[in-house]
Formats: structure tokens, sequence, C-alpha cells
């Protein structure tokens, strides 16, 4: 596979960490407006083929798959020239601002035959796979209740940077610049954590959003403050179970932690991910009369960058694809209404 870098930020670098390490994957050209950043980037990972825009490397074309790694308002439109011109796709998530822009980029791709496929990264995370296959086994039961929550502290504390004199995070505070607050930034991983582990999909939704105050008249600089910090969302799920998921950045002391219950009437799962590790815990069997909770083994699983070279190379569809990643985007927007209208909506 023949891949072209889009957008040479921090998560492009993250990805070639892996890209740049597979075997058959050539890093055929790399594309951003800031040359000094794309020179850097460039010559970090040997790419020769360098470019200040997406235009000029669709007319240079040596590449047969790219990697969208743009800001969030520029996925539709770059993908869609990708797709136009017959290039498999791995796209940052979330795949679009919104459901309408995500459905049109769906339905592009499935009509082009391109490999389409969104990182959401936290498919990567073993014990989730492992929860899903019991779920799926049928080794709870019926699924009755599932808790899902991601949390970050980066508005409490400079262990990533300090948000109050960075763009990399001033932007994700303010919906002028593309943001969706924590709502389209991290809640699109959390609802396909809690999802994907219970092995259903959202059914009905309700939810509030907070901003809090962190700046004198809301501004810093050209930044207005005015995207969501914290969500709570209280779901319907599509297998007849009740959720809550919730997330914040104010969350003191939880530097990047997910975390996903799956409770059913045969036994209960609980998946936790942090920076050092993830764990997969279960009170099954015998356990149940004494709520005894016991670690379980979770053996790696293939990246979804592996995943997606694979695809290319194979010709089969992987998931997650373009079109889940769309209706993830669909109960996001229709959060922000339930938020507005104080009222539950189906998805």
């Amino acid at each position: 596979m023949r891949l072209l870098v889009l957008g040479t930020g921090v998560m492009a670098k993250n990805q070639l960490a892996h890209f740049s390490r597979m075997d058959g994957v050539t890093l055929a050209g790399a594309v951003d407006l800031d040359a000094t950043r794309l020179a850097a980037f460039a010559d970090t990972f040997g790419i020769e083929k360098r470019f200040a825009t997406l235009e000029e490397a669709l007319a240079w074309g040596e590449f047969d798959a790219a990697t969208n790694i743009t800001p969030d308002r520029a996925h539709h439109p770059t993908t869609m020239a990708l797709i136009a011109a017959g290039k498999h796709v791995f796209c940052e998530k979330p795949l679009a601002e919104n459901y309408d822009k995500a459905l049109e980029m769906t339905e592009a791709a499935e009509a082009a035959g391109v490999i389409n496929m969104v990182n959401l990264t936290y498919r990567n995370v073993s014990p989730l796979q492992r929860a899903r296959e019991m779920v799926l086994a049928g080794e709870l039961g019926t699924i009755k209740h599932v808790e899902a929550s991601y949390l970050q502290s980066w508005l409490v504390s400079r262990a990533w940077g300090d948000w109050r004199t960075e763009s990399t995070w001033l932007w994700r505070l303010s919906t002028g610049h593309g943001s969706n607050g924590v709502l389209g930034d991290i809640g699109i991983h959390i609802l396909d954590f809690a999802a994907y582990g219970a092995a259903t999909d959202v059914d009905h939704v309700f939810a509030r959003l907070k901003t809090f105050n962190k700046a004198p008249e809301e501004r810093i600089g050209d930044y207005t403050l005015d995207a969501n910090d914290s969500f709570t969302m209280a779901v319907d799920f599509a297998n007849g179970a009740l959720g809550v998921v919730h997330a914040s950045r104010w969350a003191t002391g939880h530097l990047n932690e997910l975390k996903l219950r799956v409770y059913g009437e045969k036994g209960s799962l609980e998946v936790i991910h942090r920076p050092n590790g993830a764990e997969l815990h279960g009170c099954l069997g015998e356990d149940v009369e004494t709520a005894t909770w016991r670690p379980i083994e979770a053996p790696p699983v293939p990246t979804n960058y592996q995943r997606f070279a694979d695809a290319v190379a194979n010709g089969t569809q992987p998931d997650p694809n373009f079109r889940h990643a769309a209706n993830l985007q669909k109960v996001l927007d229709l959060a922000i209404v339930t938020e507005r209208e104080r009222r539950e909506l189906k998805v």
C-alpha cells in the first residue's frame, strides 16, 4: 500500500509510528499547509514527496490510500476529494462535523467501492475486544444495564500542556474554531466503547451538556471558550439495556481513563483503559453469589492501522467503517438537540 499522509500534526506522528513499521506499506507522500511542519515531519519519516495542498497530491496521484489527519472541519471536503479520485481512506474521528456530511461521505465511499475506515483508536484495546466476544457468546446472558465514562483532567492539570496558552488545546474549547466540545472530541470514543463492548447500538438518547467558566469574558485571544466541557447522557440500547454515559475534561486525577461496565442476568464485565494499560475483570458463574471479581486475560489484537493496511491489500471492508462512524455522529447530533429541547429522541 502506497500511503499519503494528509496533515502532519501530533496525531500524524502517532499514526506513522505504526504505519512506518509495517511490511508492505510505503510512505508515498505528505501534505500540509504549514511548510515548516511538513518538512520536519517528512524528514523524520523519510518521506520524499511533499505537497502544500491535497490538489497537488491528487494531480500527482502515485498513491493507493490516504490517512486523513486534518482538523475535524476539513475531513468532509478532503475525504470527498480522495474518494472522487478512487483512493482508499483512513480518516481520523469524528468522520465529519455533523451527520449529514458524515452520511454523504459514507454513501460516496460505498458507491465508489473504496476501503473506508475511521480511526476509533480504542478498538485497539484488547480487553474491550475480549469483552465483546464474551457478550456475543452469551456468557453474561441478557444485558440489562451499561455504564461508560471517559474522564480527562487537562483542564485541571498541565500533564499534556497548558490549554491557556497552546493553540493545540484552545481550539478544542471553541465552537468558532470547529470544536463540538467534549461531546464531539471524546464523546464519539466513549459511545463506541460502550456500544461495541456491549455488542449493541444506541436506540434513544437524552443528554445534558455543560460549559464551565474558564477565563474572563470566556475568551483567550481569538478563542471564545464556548464549547461544552462535560456531558451526561441517558441512553436506551437496541438490545433493551438501559445505559448511562458521561465524559469530562474536569476529572481531576484522571489523565485519560475509559471505563465500561456491562451488567447481564448471568454475570458482569468491567473494562478499564488508562495510559499505562488496560484491564478486564468479570463477575461470573458462582462468583455472582459472593460479588467476587476476577481478572480475565485478553490476547493482543491487530491495531486499526494494521487492519486498514490488510483491508487495502485484500479488498475486504473492515470495521469501524464510515457508516458506523456516521451513525455515532447521528447520536452526537441528537444529543445536542436533546439538550436544547429537553426531551429524549429516537436515533
